[in-house]
């Protein structure tokens, strides 16, 4: 078979994996075996891999193919998500550009583009994802607007509303002014940022006197609707019971006590706000203070704020503040840094908002979620996520399930009559339903369909994400299939630290919810993929690579093991493109290592030589004992080291040993035992490695020996690991460190590998040269003889190993007056070094003054000089044959 000289993978990926997806080498339905499933953690529809879906969906794929191959009916399935907000705004751009608008369309008529947007973009992301390897079962590809899981999350509103856990309120909501649309509390990043704090004076009613107040939000003025102080704070006992006029519109409103006032914050007295800040919204509840929403959806102010009327809410802020200057109420401005929502979807400034919304209630769903991760029914990888997911759980408020879009799941409640009340509404699963509903809420037998109305809004994008794993099987519709029964619990969910509360947490939820059953195993938290500055890679920082870009440079085996390398679970990935590099270094180790094997020509007349017996030994039991520590990193979930434990094996024991113990002299031939033993081990390599690396250990698999067509790797068993000895890796590692010494004085003295040397030991009742090891020692380094050492060992070089004592004798093999030479100059300057050691330490003044560990350094500098005098005092000795 012709080989390559150069492993090409631009040619190999494509054809393997057309190969893998002609023979359904992915596909997986329920049978007799034991199942092992994950599910993907849907990308965005709109998206294009990046660095974090590179690292994610590397993981999956490792722990995937390692199942498949260890006899487990594997699968793994695919999707997108519909990303409501991110998928809106990309349709609106893009009617922007044709000169359309939004507003200028009906519902029907904007879905129909967002559809049309979806059908050609949706699937870029999952196209990409065959190009790392990612062996999904494609066929099972689901997406979260599907009928199936559209029917599945409607299903699911209804239930819960008819639970009573759903219901629709007034309240205060974080509102993405950008969107239009209000988002969820985990949907707001807060940021440190360098403000402003606004003094300004409210004057008393019918008095000639004046309270201040400080604010970072001089734009809510026109909103207030009381002064509150706490009522222990002496400096404002006299104002209890008054009035205050908000400035600029001289609206008189009351001055209130509540112990929520921090008496240190600014000047001890606070504006509220009930309409735009949610503590203020409390304490209006509390106190019945009137609310006035000043904004407009779009953060312009509104009629009801009287002035500055339409302007932006920033531009607004520098208004009032040349107002409140010109009238005399401003009276200082101090910079002042503070903490600022912004949508994590558009980035815009969140802002709180009084707005009729659906909620869902937590606390009840969240009681499984919690109890069953602390018991570590669901493991979290690492467990320091533990107390953070416990925090947020103990803490967790309603849900805002709404989104005032039109791209995703429409709410399915229908409003009654023309003007319905709040409370004037269904809920159900179609439109016939809830006439059927509806006639019976009102005893009107005379509605029709034209008199109910569909809520207009949508569900959040995460109220379908959180039946995913129950959805992407029927779950919901059909509780008892065979796929759900096979298949759920699934065994590992891999994400991001980011959306453990997002999504994980309400999997959780939703699958004790639904199925009475935890949703998955064990939850791998992956870290966030940063530059060598630790900031997180972003298209808007310039400081991510293009993924495919890599794939294309460094070949996708290249690029997974790049990820691999750099990525403990939970911790932060630096990224370091030279690690892809290294990536591709060792598929070219991997290649080359096989064509060096496939040279060789065997002669079955040819006896096997004794160290390539040892050789074979002791590589059996070195791939035995990995296997076994490999089998244990999994169980850990310690992939990046597993992958550093097989690549260690191949590339310094398989390629810098091993192979260089057996190979044949240059121009003869090798005999067949070892050949095949080698082959045997290059294939359990390729199995081992294959999870990592799919396209060469695939490439290389299908080349060692005639296939079959319908064959492959990734269907093959994993090798499984057998006893090893550990006596002999124990003496192979002495073995080495002989050799490395060697090879060391043999750089080191200038003495060329093709002369012999003759080699000196003596034991100790510690120590034990093992002569069975020999052969390599001849075969490797051209050790020409091994025997007992003299009593006294003139004009030789020696070394230690495991208290071995070693000799070389030098005579004739280096010019012993240029070695004594070099040893005498050598010894000068380390007595040189020791006497200024020694007079430091005989320095009391520095003995008692300098750091403990500073000291304890010099006397071990001491320590060091001394002994190094002792051993070139006896080389010297030694060579000059006079002791």
């Amino acid at each position: 078979m012709n080989i390559p000289s150069k492993y090409d993978p631009s040619t190999v990926e494509a054809k393997w994996y057309e190969y893998w997806m002609k023979n359904r080498f992915f596909r997986s339905t329920p049978d007799e075996r034991e199942p092992y499933c994950i599910v993907i953690p849907p990308p965005n529809v709109t998206g294009v891999l990046h660095m974090g879906h590179m690292l994610n969906n590397t993981l999956q794929d490792v722990l995937v193919r390692r199942a498949r191959m260890m006899g487990k009916n594997a699968l793994w399935v695919p999707g997108t998500d519909h990303a409501s907000i991110a998928t809106e705004a990309r349709v609106v751009n893009m009617l922007k550009e044709k000169g359309i608008s939004k507003k200028d369309l009906t519902r029907e008529e904007f879905l129909e583009y967002a559809w049309e947007w979806k059908e050609k973009h949706g699937g870029i992301i999952l196209e990409q994802l065959k190009k790392l390897g990612a062996s999904c079962d494609w066929e099972r590809t689901c997406f979260t607007m599907d009928e199936v899981l559209s029917d599945s999350v409607v299903r699911v509103f209804v239930d819960l509303y008819n639970k009573g856990h759903i219901y629709r309120g007034v309240r205060m909501v974080n509102w993405d002014p950008q969107a239009l649309t209000a988002v969820s509390d985990e949907e707001v990043i807060y940021r440190e940022v360098r403000s402003k704090l606004y003094y300004v004076r409210y004057r008393v009613v019918e008095e000639d006197n004046y309270i201040i107040i400080a604010t970072t939000r001089p734009e809510t003025i026109l909103g207030d609707t009381a002064v509150c102080v706490h009522p222990q704070d002496e400096r404002f006992h006299a104002f209890k019971g008054k009035k205050v006029l908000v400035p600029l519109l001289d609206r008189p409103v009351p001055i209130i006590e509540d112990e929520y006032v921090d008496r240190e914050f600014g000047t001890g007295a606070l504006k509220i706000t009930p309409a735009h800040d949610i503590n203020d919204y409390e304490l209006g509840i509390k106190h019945g203070l009137r609310s006035i929403d000043i904004f407009n959806d779009n953060g312009t102010l509104s009629e009801a704020a009287v002035l500055f009327v339409g302007e932006d809410r920033f531009r607004a802020r520098e208004l009032i503040v040349s107002e409140l200057q010109n009238s005399g109420n401003l009276v200082r401005v101090e910079d002042y840094a503070n903490k600022v929502g912004y949508s994590e979807r558009t980035d815009a400034v969140i802002e709180p908002k009084l707005s009729i919304q659906w909620f869902l209630k937590m606390k009840k769903l969240a009681k499984p979620a919690l109890d069953n991760v602390l018991n570590d029914t669901i493991k979290l990888r690492p467990a320091k996520f533990k107390n953070i997911y416990r925090y947020w759980i103990e803490n967790v408020r309603d849900w805002c399930i709404s989104r005032q879009l039109w791209w995703g799941h429409r709410i399915p409640a229908y409003y009654i009559g023309a003007h319905p009340g709040i409370n004037d509404f269904v809920v159900a699963d179609n439109a016939e339903v809830a006439l059927k509903l509806a006639i019976e809420k009102t005893g009107n037998p005379a509605l029709s369909a034209e008199d109910l109305h569909q809520d207009e809004d949508v569900l959040d994008t995460w109220f379908s994400s959180w039946l995913w794993p129950i959805s992407v099987f029927d779950g919901i519709r059909h509780p008892d299939n065979d796929d759900i029964n096979y298949y759920y619990p699934t065994n590992d969910l891999v994400t991001a630290p980011e959306i453990l509360f997002f999504w994980v947490a309400r999997m959780i939820m939703a699958g004790y919810e639904y199925r009475n059953e935890k949703p998955f195993n064990t939850v791998y938290l992956t870290g966030i993929v940063r530059d060598s500055k630790r900031r997180k890679m972003s298209k808007s920082l310039g400081n991510s690579p293009d993924p495919i870009d890599l794939i294309t440079k460094y070949s996708a085996d290249g690029v997974r093991v790049g990820m691999l390398l750099c990525s403990p679970a939970g911790n932060d990935l630096l990224f370091d493109e030279s690690l892809t590099m290294q990536g591709r270094n060792f598929s070219n180790k991997i290649w080359n290592a096989f064509r060096l094997i496939r040279s060789w020509e065997t002669d079955k007349g040819l006896a096997q030589p004794e160290s390539s017996s040892v050789a074979i030994e002791w590589f059996g039991s070195q791939l035995n004992r990995t296997l076994i520590q490999i089998e244990d990193l999994f169980k850990k979930y310690r992939i990046s080291d597993a992958l550093m434990v097989v690549y260690k094996l191949f590339w310094d024991e398989f390629s810098s040993w091993y192979l260089e113990i057996i190979k044949p002299d240059r121009g003869k031939k090798m005999d067949e035992i070892t050949f095949g033993r080698t082959i045997g081990f290059l294939e359990r390599l390729l199995l081992a490695l294959h999870p990592f690396m799919p396209f060469i250990t695939e490439e290389i698999w299908q080349r060692i020996r005639q296939r079959r067509d319908g064959e492959s790797i990734m269907i093959s068993r994993m090798p499984e690991a057998e006893r090893y000895d550990k006596q002999i890796l124990e003496q192979f590692e002495q073995l080495k460190e002989i050799v490395a010494n060697i090879r060391s004085i043999r750089k080191e003295k200038g003495i060329q590998n093709k002369e012999g040397i003759h080699l000196m030991m003596r034991s100790s009742t510690n120590g034990t040269y093992h002569s069975h090891l020999e052969p390599v020692l001849r075969k490797i380094i051209n050790v020409v003889s091994v025997r007992p050492a003299e009593e006294n060992m003139e004009k030789t070089i020696s070394f230690i190993v495991k208290n071995v004592e070693y000799f070389i004798p030098l005579k004739g093999i280096v010019d012993e007056n240029i070695e004594i030479s070099k040893l005498e100059n050598e010894l000068s300057y380390t007595i040189g070094f020791l006497e200024s050691v020694m007079k430091k330490l005989g320095n009391e003044r520095f003995v008692q003054n300098a750091p403990a560990q500073v000291v304890e350094m010099e006397k071990r500098k001491r320590a060091d000089a001394e002994a190094k005098i002792k051993v070139l005092k006896a080389q010297i000795r030694n060579l000059k044959g006079s002791f």
